[in-house]
């Protein structure tokens, strides 16, 4: 296996059974893999080698890298090739500006505009954080997790969100996946589910507002320590 290129829970030949066009198939799994660590930032992304393990050729492969680059999560260096993105305290802190900034408008939105169907979907995500949490299933909390925030985007029923949201999609995941505290996650969720099925609007941005920065805390402490001298900002 060359440098860089990690394996997760896809095996090399899995792509191509669903009705998932296969550059779409290798960018989520690309996805998942930077999300999760498996794929480290700095790590490398070898065309051949991605495609061998994923049972593609490499047009898919390269597409989805194309793609991945777009959405920010990955860089080319000359005579080195795609890596992945290094992220720096400033990256983080904007990125926790934006998720504020969308979230608790969303959150409110969902109270407002949320569908009883679209909450059973919620209350359903809810339920797999909590299994996963139980089990210590790291890959599977930071999922449900991020599933869970893509559904509320959803109950805000407002196409400019959803839109803006899209492209930051793969940061926002890697971001929900840097929690130390799953549990204490999963807790703050059920507290957003309660404000937004009680369409209370007001309660829920505040949730929002507020779950974004103990989280926001909490990802700052654990990816970049005080001592940090050469801490990028």
């Amino acid at each position: 296996m060359s440098e860089g290129v990690g394996m997760s829970a896809t095996s090399a030949g899995t792509l191509g059974g669903r009705h998932v066009p296969l550059r779409i198939q290798v960018l989520d799994e690309l996805r998942e893999r930077i999300a999760t660590g498996n794929l480290a930032p700095g790590a490398r992304l070898i065309e051949r080698d991605l495609a061998a393990q994923m049972g593609v050729s490499r047009v898919p492969v390269r597409e989805a890298l194309r793609m991945l680059e777009a959405e920010g999560m990955v860089h080319t260096v000359p005579r080195k090739g795609v890596v992945v993105n290094s992220h720096s305290r400033r990256d983080v802190e904007e990125l926790f500006d934006v998720r504020e900034a969308l979230e608790v408008m969303g959150c409110r939105r969902a109270a407002e505009h949320g569908t009883e169907e679209g909450f059973l979907a919620l209350k359903e995500l809810l339920g797999q954080a909590r299994a996963a949490v139980e089990a210590a299933d790291e890959a599977q909390i930071a999922r449900a997790n991020a599933a869970f925030h893509e559904q509320v985007t959803i109950l805000a029923d407002n196409r400019v969100l959803a839109g803006i949201m899209q492209p930051l999609g793969s940061r926002m995941r890697w971001l929900f996946a840097q929690s130390n505290n799953p549990g204490h996650t999963v807790e703050e969720h059920e507290e957003l589910f309660d404000a937004i099925v009680s369409r209370n609007a007001g309660a829920a941005a505040a949730c929002a507002a507020e779950h974004v920065r103990t989280n926001r805390e909490q990802v700052l402490a654990m990816l970049f320590h005080e001592d940090d001298g050469d801490v990028e900002r």
